[in-house]
């Protein structure tokens, strides 16, 4: 091949956007040769490079679009310490059928028992398979709103929650809710309704909703909506946060983590 006709390819190789390719032409074609590839298995190898890397780049940026407060899959999760979570379950959800069927999946259970990690390793498993996620916690997500309302610019921000394919929301019950951010949440609940499918995890029984948004009218129904089409997974364990203290020596348990009553501070 001519030093001209090389260029010539990069050139259409760059146009095309065929990034991969152009930056591995050379290399391509010396394994081409050497393994005396046919047409078809040189095209099929080319190809595959460029979709692979193509891949792994959108990846990168629809994680980095989703606003995770951190990067960990379902694989790091430790289902031995948590018995009470359905492997099987998790690994069906993880399948992301949940999302082409429009089902919401409410994760429940108290503090630092992995609502949060199985939140976003399914949402990075969505991401794998290509849809847009974005993460937020309830908190974060209400004062965005709030602002919004007040600057008169809500319908745009509503978009921005509404327009991904998954959005998950975290820690619903945390913090309490005003009577305003309970009409907010209740609105963006219903733009989403059967559009586009959720993942919430909240430390609160749907019966406590009541309580936590202030209004059990609207509570009942965002939670109409929101249970409508739904997988539920209670998670009833001890926190992992917990766990880490009582390794590092920041916590002492007077006899057994389960007791959560006879663990004290020795600091």
């Amino acid at each position: 091949m001519s030093a001209a006709q090389f260029e010539r390819i990069q050139e259409h190789l760059q146009r095309l956007r065929l990034f991969k390719s152009r930056e591995r032409l050379e290399a391509l074609l010396q394994e081409a040769s050497t393994q005396e590839l046919s047409y078809a298995d040189f095209l099929d190898q080319v190809l595959t490079e460029e979709v692979t890397a193509k891949t792994a780049k959108h990846i990168t940026m629809r994680t980095s679009l989703a606003r995770f407060p951190f990067v960990k899959g379902l694989e790091s999760f430790e289902f031995g310490y948590q018995p009470s979570v359905d492997r099987k379950q998790i690994q069906a959800l993880s399948t992301c059928r949940f999302i082409e069927h429009g089902e919401n999946v409410v994760l429940l259970g108290p503090p630092g028992v992995g609502k949060t990690h199985l939140a976003v390793g399914l949402g990075l498993k969505a991401i794998e398979q290509g849809y847009r996620v974005l993460f937020t916690t309830a908190a974060a997500m209400l004062t965005t709103l709030s602002r919004a309302l007040t600057e008169g610019r809500l319908d745009d921000k509503l978009k921005v929650y509404t327009v991904p394919r998954l959005l998950i929301i975290d820690e619903i019950g945390y913090l309490p809710i005003d009577s305003q951010g309970a009409n907010l949440f209740f609105q963006l609940i219903s733009r989403r309704y059967e559009r586009g499918p959720m993942i919430l995890t909240s430390n609160q029984s749907f019966g406590s909703w009541g309580d936590v948004f202030g209004d059990r009218v609207i509570a009942s129904a965002i939670l109409d909506r929101v249970l409508h089409h739904s997988i539920t997974v209670n998670i009833k364990g001890d926190s992992y946060r917990l766990r880490e203290k009582l390794k590092a020596g920041l916590l002492k348990p007077k006899t057994s983590i389960d007791d959560r009553s006879e663990v004290e501070t020795t600091a």
